[in-house]
Formats: C-alpha cells, sequence, structure tokens
C-alpha cells in the first residue's frame, strides 16, 4: 500500500467518527505534541505528525521564547536578556579603561545566540541612557536622530553608578550560558529600580511592553518614602526635556495615557517661533517634517524652518505676515507632532511568567529586593569578618604559645599526628573563639611562612582583632537596622550620583485645543445664488468669506429655515439663501436680529437670538412655522449689537401711523426657539436702518486658568476682569519683564509668570530688585506702559533678579542686614517717601550700602483719608417729548 492511499484512508476513518472521539483525539495529539503513532502491518508508516499539533507546540514555544527571552524586562532588575549579558560581558572586561564596542559586542555574543547587529544596538540604546554605560566618541544624538558611529569606532566602560548598584558575584544567581560553555547570571542583583529609570519598550507575541522612564531622584526619593511607609507618586521624565499631562496616566497600565508637548517660545516681534524641547519619541528631524506636511495641507502657515540643533535642542519656524503666533502655537500642538499621546503598557516578567504590574508597585518590589539584598550583603560580610576574626585569633594563639616549636610538633611522623598535637594544645583557648576549630584551619596555620612568624607583633594583632570586632558589632547593628541603613544608602546613592539628573519634563495640565478652532482659513467659500451652490470649489462665483476644510458653515434662507454644515467642494443649499458664514459652536456673543413675517398674511415679529450648538444638516426654523413664513429683516452681530431700524407699513384708510422706529436694544436675547414679540399686526412695506448699533452684552468676562495658564470664560480659574475693546492683559514675570496682551482666548502664557491681571495704566507699581551691575539693591516706583513686547524693568544685567513687587498705595519694605552687620536693626523703607514716581526704564534709588541678608514686603501702611466733599450734581433731561407712549420718566435723587 503506498503512503498517499495510506493517508487518505486514514482521513476517512477520522471523518466517521463521533464528534467526541475526534475532540479526544485532538486533546491525545496536543499531549503528545502533535505525534500520533500509526505502526502499520507493512512497517512502511511508523508514525504521522499532525500540522496543527505541530503549530500548537511550536508557535507556543517561539511565543514563549520572545517573551521570556528577547521582548520583555524581568522586574527583579530590570533587564531585558540582551542588557543583562552586555552588562555582565563589560563587567567581565572591565579593567577601568573604555574598551572598543567591537570588542564588547564580541564578547557578549559567548552569552547571546543572536547576531552581532542585535547586539549592537541594544549596546548603543543602553548608551544613550547616559545611567549605566560611560561612552566615548560618536554615540549618536537622541534629539537629531544622528545614528552612531561603527562598532570599531566607538568605545564604552561600566559607569561609577552600574559598579555600585549592579554588580554583585557573591549575591548573583548563574545559570550556563546557551552552549553551556560559560555562566551567566539569571538577573543582576540590581539595588535600584532600574526598569522605571531607563523605561523599556518591547512587542512579543500577542504582548506588548511599554514603561515609560522616570527621574532619577525622584525615583530614589520614593524608594525612601515607601521604607519609611509613607505615600509616594511617580511620573515619567523625559531626556527630551518638554511637557507632559499626566491626568490619566494610571500608574502605567494599560488603558492609560499621558499626552507630551514641545516646549514653544515666542520671539519679542511674535514673528518667530522657537520649539527648545521635543517630545519623547520625536527627534528634531521627525518634527520638522511634520510641521512641513502640515504647512503643505494648508493647517498652518510659516515662511520657513531652521534647524539649529546641537548640544539642545533649537528649531526656528518663521511665521507668514499676519499670522498669529499664539494661534500658530494651538495648531502646532493640534496638527503636528509637537504634541502627542503615548499609551503606556506596564508589563514585565515576574516568576518566569509576564504580568501588568502597576509603576509603584514595580518600584516598592524594588526596593523591597534592594532591601533583601542589602541584608544579604551583610550576612555574607558578617560571615567573612568571622571567618577573619577567627583565623586572626587562632594565629595570634599559635604564634604567642610558640606552638610551632613544640617537640611533638616537630617530631610528628605525618601530617595526622599534627593536626592532633595542635588541636591538643588549643583545648585550653576554645572558650575565647566563637566556633569549633576545624583540620582546615589547622591546615592554615601550618602553612604559615617563618617570614611571618618572626615578623608577627602581638599589639598590631591585638588592634587588628579589635578593629574586626568594631566592624562586626556595626555590621550586626546594621542587620538590625536594615530598614535605616538602606535609606542610608539611597540617600548616599541620590548624593553621588544625582546631580545633573534633575527633572527635565514640566508637569502641566493641557487644555483641549479643538482643531477647527486654531486651523488657518486655507480656503475661500463661494456661493452660486442663481443654481443654490455654495462651495470652496466655485471660483468664479460671489465670495461670502475665508474659511478652513475643517469647519462648519450656518445657512440662513429667506423662508425662516437655517442649518449648519460641513465646508465641501460643492454643496447644494437651494434659492434664496439670505445669509452665509463659518458657524463658531458654542458662540454665545454673535447674536442674530431678526423681523420676520408669520404665514402668508400674518403679522410681524422680531427677535433676537444665538445659535450656540444644533446638529449638522438637520433644519431648524426661525420662524413658528407656519407655511409661507418671510424674513423681513436680518443681521448676523459678532457682538451682539443692537441697531435701530425704520418701520414703513403698507398704507390703510384706518391706519393713522406709517412709519415707526424700532430699537433692537429693547429686545431681550433668547433662544432660537422663541417666536419673538410682536411687531406689527400690519403689512410691512420696507424696513431701513436709522443707526446702526453697539453691543448690549456689554464687556467679556474673563477667566486665567493657573493649571492650564490659558484664559477662559467658564469661570475656571482667576477671575481678569470684564474686557471690551481695546483693553489689555498686563503679565508680569519672575524675571522682571513684563508685557501686555490681548484677551482672546488663543493666548499662551509662560509658567514662570508672577502677576497677570487687568491692564490699568493709571496704576503705580513699588519694585525692590538687585542690581547686578551695581551690586546694590534698589527701589523704583513707576507705571507699566502697553507694550507687546517683552521688556525688562529691573535692568538688562546679567544676575539681577526682583525681589519685591507691590502696587498698594503706602508699601513698606523691611530690610534685614547680614553679614558683619547683622547684628544692625532691621530698617522700614516706605517707597512713597523714599522715592518719587518716575518711568519703569529708570534705574531707581539705592536702599542701602550694608550687606543685606533679605528684604521683604510688610502690611502697608493706612492713612486716614481726606472726607469726601458732597457737592451738588445738576442734569437735565433733554427732549422729554420724545418718550414712548406709555414709558416712564426715571427720577434720580442724591443726597
Amino acid at each position: 500500500m503506498d503512503k498517499e492511499n495510506l493517508i487518505g484512508e486514514e482521513e476517512s476513518k477520522d471523518e466517521q467518527k463521533l464528534p467526541t472521539e475526534g475532540l479526544q483525539e485532538e486533546e491525545n495529539r496536543s499531549e503528545n505534541d502533535g505525534i500520533s503513532e500509526k505502526p502499520e502491518e507493512n512497517g512502511k508508516i511508523r508514525s504521522i505528525q499532525h500540522l496543527s499539533g505541530m503549530y500548537q507546540k511550536w508557535f507556543l514555544d517561539y511565543a514563549s521564547y520572545v517573551i521570556l527571552e528577547r521582548a520583555v524586562p524581568y522586574v527583579d532588575d530590570g533587564l531585558k536578556p540582551v542588557q543583562r549579558r552586555i552588562l555582565h560581558s563589560m563587567r567581565e572586561m572591565d579593567d577601568g579603561r573604555y574598551n572598543k564596542v567591537a570588542n564588547i559586542i564580541g564578547n557578549t555574543m559567548k552569552y547571546h545566540p543572536h547576531g552581532d547587529a542585535s547586539i549592537g544596538d541594544a549596546l548603543v540604546q543602553l548608551g544613550q541612557k547616559d545611567l549605566l554605560i560611560d561612552c566615548q566618541g560618536n554615540w549618536g544624538n537622541i534629539l537629531t536622530g544622528d545614528a552612531a558611529a561603527a562598532p570599531r569606532y566607538i568605545e564604552a566602560r561600566l559607569s561609577k553608578f552600574a559598579l555600585d548598584v549592579v554588580f554583585n558575584p557573591k549575591t548573583t544567581n548563574w545559570k550556563l550560558s546557551y552552549d553551556g560553555r560559560n555562566r551567566e547570571p539569571v538577573t543582576l542583583p540590581v539595588k535600584f529600580p532600574l526598569l522605571l529609570a531607563q523605561g523599556v519598550e518591547g512587542i512579543a507575541v500577542g504582548l506588548a511592553s511599554k514603561i515609560l522612564p522616570h527621574n532619577f531622584n525622584e525615583l530614589v526619593d520614593a524608594c525612601i518614602a515607601h521604607l519609611k511607609n509613607e505615600n509616594f507618586v511617580l511620573y515619567p521624565d523625559f531626556p527630551t526635556g518638554g511637557m507632559i499631562d499626566v491626568s490619566k496616566y494610571n500608574d502605567g497600565l494599560r488603558g492609560g495615557n499621558v499626552k507630551i508637548r514641545a516646549k514653544i517660545e515666542k520671539d519679542n516681534n511674535n514673528k518667530v517661533l522657537k520649539i527648545t524641547e521635543i517630545p519623547y519619541g520625536r527627534t528634531t528631524s521627525t518634527l520638522i517634517d511634520s510641521i512641513i506636511k502640515a504647512n503643505d495641507k494648508g493647517k498652518i502657515k510659516i515662511k520657513k524652518i531652521d534647524d539649529n540643533t546641537a548640544r539642545n535642542v533649537e528649531i526656528m519656524i518663521y511665521l507668514a505676515p499676519g499670522v498669529s503666533s499664539d494661534k500658530t502655537i494651538d495648531a502646532l500642538y493640534a496638527f503636528t507632532d509637537c504634541e502627542l499621546s503615548i499609551s503606556p503598557n506596564s508589563c514585565v516578567i515576574e516568576d518566569e511568567k509576564p504580568c501588568f504590574m502597576p509603576i509603584p508597585e514595580i518600584l516598592r518590589k524594588s526596593a523591597d529586593d534592594t532591601v533583601t539584598l542589602l541584608k544579604l550583603e551583610l550576612e555574607i560580610r558578617l560571615s567573612e569578618l568571622s571567618e577573619e576574626w577567627h583565623f586572626a585569633s587562632l594565629e595570634r594563639i599559635f604564634i604567642e604559645e610558640r606552638i610551632y616549636k613544640d617537640k611533638k610538633f616537630e617530631e610528628s611522623p605525618n601530617l595526622q599526628k599534627v593536626l592532633a598535637h595542635v588541636h591538643e594544645r588549643l583545648k585550653p583557648f576554645l572558650p575565647q573563639l566563637w566556633r569549633k576549630v576545624t583540620d582546615e584551619d589547622i591546615k592554615r596555620l601550618l602553612e604559615i611562612k617563618m617570614k611571618r612568624i618572626l615578623k608577627f607583633n602581638s599589639e598590631e594583632a591585638e588592634r587588628f582583632i579589635k578593629g574586626l570586632e568594631e566592624e562586626i558589632k556595626q555590621v550586626k547593628h546594621d542587620i538590625a537596622n536594615i530598614i535605616p541603613y538602606t535609606i542610608a544608602y539611597y540617600k548616599r546613592i541620590k548624593t553621588k550620583y544625582g546631580k545633573g539628573r534633575e527633572r527635565k519634563t514640566e508637569i502641566r495640565n493641557f487644555e483641549n485645543i479643538e482643531a477647527a478652532k486654531v486651523v488657518i482659513a486655507n480656503e475661500k467659500l463661494y456661493i452660486n445664488r442663481e443654481e443654490g451652490f455654495i462651495g470652496t470649489a466655485l471660483k468664479k462665483d460671489e465670495f461670502i468669506c475665508e474659511c478652513s476644510d475643517m469647519d462648519e458653515v450656518i445657512v440662513f434662507k429667506k423662508d425662516g429655515s437655517y442649518y449648519v454644515s460641513k465646508v465641501a467642494d460643492k454643496i447644494f443649499v437651494g434659492k434664496d439663501v439670505l445669509y452665509v458664514n463659518v458657524f463658531k459652536k458654542n458662540d454665545k456673543r454673535t447674536i442674530y436680529n431678526v423681523i420676520y413675517r408669520d404665514g402668508r398674511y400674518g403679522s410681524s415679529y422680531v427677535k433676537r437670538f444665538n445659535v450656540t450648538g444644533v446638529t449638522r444638516d438637520k433644519v431648524y426654523n426661525l420662524t413658528k412655522g407656519t407655511s409661507g413664513s418671510r424674513v423681513l429683516y436680518f443681521t448676523a452681530n459678532p457682538n451682539g449689537e443692537a441697531e435701530v431700524v425704520k418701520v414703513c407699513l403698507k398704507p390703510k384708510p384706518t391706519l393713522k401711523k406709517l412709519v415707526f422706529e424700532y430699537d433692537f436694544a429693547d429686545l431681550a436675547i433668547k433662544g432660537r426657539d422663541s417666536q419673538g414679540n410682536l411687531l406689527s399686526k400690519n403689512d410691512v412695506h420696507k424696513i431701513s436702518v436709522v443707526q446702526k448699533g453697539v453691543s448690549t452684552l456689554g464687556g467679556r468676562k474673563i477667566w486665567f486658568d493657573e493649571d492650564v495658564f490659558r484664559l477662559n470664560t467658564d469661570e475656571r480659574g482667576k477671575y481678569l476682569g470684564e474686557f471690551q475693546g481695546e483693553e489689555r492683559i498686563l503679565v508680569v514675570n519672575k524675571n522682571g519683564t513684563y508685557y501686555t496682551s490681548s484677551f482672546d482666548l488663543t493666548n499662551h502664557y509662560d509658567g514662570e509668570y508672577l502677576i497677570i491681571e487687568k491692564f490699568d495704566e493709571r496704576k503705580v507699581w513699588s519694585a525692590v530688585f538687585f542690581d547686578a551691575e551695581q551690586q546694590y539693591y534698589y527701589l523704583k516706583r513707576f507705571r507699566f506702559e502697553e507694550t507687546t513686547k517683552i521688556l525688562s524693568f529691573i535692568g538688562e544685567g546679567a544676575g539681577s533678579c526682583l525681589v519685591g513687587l507691590s502696587c498698594e498705595r503706602h508699601p513698606q519694605f523691611e530690610i534685614l542686614f547680614g553679614g558683619k552687620y547683622a547684628n544692625r536693626p532691621a530698617e522700614v523703607i516706605r517707597a512713597d517717601e523714599f522715592i518719587a514716581e518716575k518711568s519703569y526704564k529708570a534705574r531707581g534709588k539705592r536702599l542701602t550700602t550694608y550687606e543685606v541678608k533679605k528684604i521683604r514686603e510688610i502690611e502697608p501702611l493706612v492713612l486716614e483719608e481726606e472726607k469726601e466733599i458732597n457737592s451738588e450734581v445738576e442734569f437735565e433731561v433733554t427732549n422729554p417729548s420724545e418718550l414712548a407712549d406709555g414709558e416712564e420718566q426715571m427720577k434720580l435723587e442724591f443726597d
């Protein structure tokens, strides 16, 4: 029987079996690793390997290998296997000097069963983290994305930090390498939360790990807090700097995410933006590419970009004329890689199995493991010291008692007799020892050279033993107080290695940027009234307004219907279009003034309303909905203006007054569904504008959100006041500079502000500052002037700093003296008497020539103000006859 017929016969037999039998057979196949024994009579086929079983076994083996040996770090030491083998290889080669990376790669291949490229890439990544490896040569640039030089041209050695906290052969568990020729560590005895400091990213089969890097000093502080049973929080910190919103971090677990942003600065003229820090995971090249793409798509408008990055990031973005710098910053965050969202996934290997572990739990485990490792090291040290003390004591007894001179010792025929004699001679001294004397101890005594015996000094031996006893006492104390000992260890680590590792990424709360509000107007909207189309492709028709491809438009028609639709190349809206413009959602200040006729012959109504939110492409009606209704008058007012109109009625025999005026300011603003007020029951012939309106909404109330450093009208944060027209906001920075800005909600403000308030040019300020050029403290009184440029009011000298700033009417400052004048009584300065008001550019008046410890503002002086003088106020009401019928004249009384 040939092989094909046999297989076909087996398959037909399988088809005839019951489903349960087939299921049981599949289970057996899995248990037998996909091999099913099929002995045949003729002996030609001994077994059949089923593809499903082979796939199941081999795929699981492959997946497990990738998870455990390639992609996911171990929680014990925070390293992937390739990283662990690199560090072990470097420790093996370490002699204090740099080694060629090519040599390190070659030596690591004894332990890592993969290509040199994977080892080289992992080594470069470790080196660029600037923690475990001391690099020399061109190791690339994480800011620009430049690759490292070839391995034969660059060198590396272990950093002092790595030698201090990563290695200890005495506490390391070992295993054989893949070929059985060498030993390698199972995990390294790392006494630091290395995994959280470096971060990690890896993709395995059906599993991924993404742990973001954290700040070195904050990790040490968190470990100490955990050992003290105190609460702590940990947030990512990136080597590229930038800003981060951690409100949804979720301790690094699945489902959480963080937003990161580049740090963007404006120049004094608001014509150039400078990116000084970039988001983690991006380079200046990729960031510039995303900006260029956004510009090509019309989302932003820039002239050119220069990349001046070297040691620090510096990307210069030159704006097109007339483009708002604040709006462009928002657009960069909305449309480019200047803002990214990262979803962490804290997956680690624990007990040879992958698991999801929160970031605080990883740190707690690391701190607890550090306690265990330090205690183990102390116990090993204690054992070594005890052995050293034991032998030193035996040596002293052996030499001082001249046991080596005993006749029996010298005449002993063999080693056993010697050992027995020495044992006998040491019996009287056994109570002085900490343990029994073994044959191995005596053999060590016998190996002492005569030169050492002749130079033996009992006093030095006694001092040496006493020193060992003191050290043993200290080690025992440390073991008994292992938690304080571990805390002291962490503090030493922070003191020794924490300098220069301060937080680089600023933690901020980001506001949500609506893309449609910040995208530039990159299209033009047109209308064809005859055919009833609007769109951006109707270039030959009537121009309406500029818009963007993300905008929505609102369309009002003469029958009172209106709806909102997306901007498109060409859309049909119907004829009799009354008004078309860009629609701004939640815009409460755009007010529509309308007069409409209810039905074909009905009364006329007047209404004022706004449209804040509607369903796209759903038709609404501003009239009552009666058939034949018609809009007689319509205006759209972006700031709630209310005009005065003249209404002309159609003549009737019984109608005496055919013309009258109506002021929209007398009508309250209501919802879009209100029917409005009755204007006239008679037919309207004509409506014309008599007087253009002014805003009836008053000023715009503005708040400043101190969490996101943005203005808002939603009553979040500090209330700045009511703004209208050209009124401005004063911003005073901590570095002694100031500027004024508009109250536009797109404005960006730096977190280093000192004062932000409504600008009042009449307010007098008192400033105390240190002039670095003169090396004295000065006081000046001045008024801020309106300017869009950032100006300094304490001078341009490097090192000058603002000490105090007050807007009180009679402020007072107290001077505390220091140095050799520390005993001098404090001096109180009343600012308004000390110096007169001058320009903000003036230097001011020197406060003192003595050495100053501190200057602080104290309670202002309160003077008895002059009593207000009552005076009569006269007024006159003109044209009283023009008051409408039924209205009453207001009577004002003044005391």
